[in-house]
């Protein structure tokens, strides 16, 4: 004979990802860029849920001059704060250590 044990779950805790119930390791609320600095959006194929865009932050976070990056799996778009703009390729090989596809800057 056995037991199951049943945990009540709010609803909002049976959706999203594994790391949230809203699907996202951050608090969302992208920060305020500082003055003078670089805004680039890219579109990143792959990313499906909190640990995703964990990955793709980590590895796009490690680039020089980068402030601040925020990766919404959802929208498959992380944007990029950074003192200058920054060198593609960089970004690419970032998102590609991270096991994702850089598709390019959202225009």
């Amino acid at each position: 004979m056995s037991a199951q044990t049943e945990l009540p779950q709010a609803a909002s805790e049976t959706t999203g990802s594994c790391c949230s119930p809203s699907g996202s390791c951050h608090s969302g609320g992208a920060a305020e860029a500082p003055q003078g600095a670089v805004t680039t959006v890219y579109e990143v194929k792959g990313m499906t849920c909190g640990h995703c865009e964990g990955a793709v932050s980590g590895e796009i976070s490690e680039i020089a001059g980068v402030s601040s990056v925020q990766a919404v799996a959802a929208s498959g778009l992380v944007t990029v704060v950074s003192e200058a703009a920054l060198d593609e390729a960089a970004v690419r090989a970032a998102v590609d250590e991270a096991g994702y596809e850089l598709v390019g800057v959202k225009a």
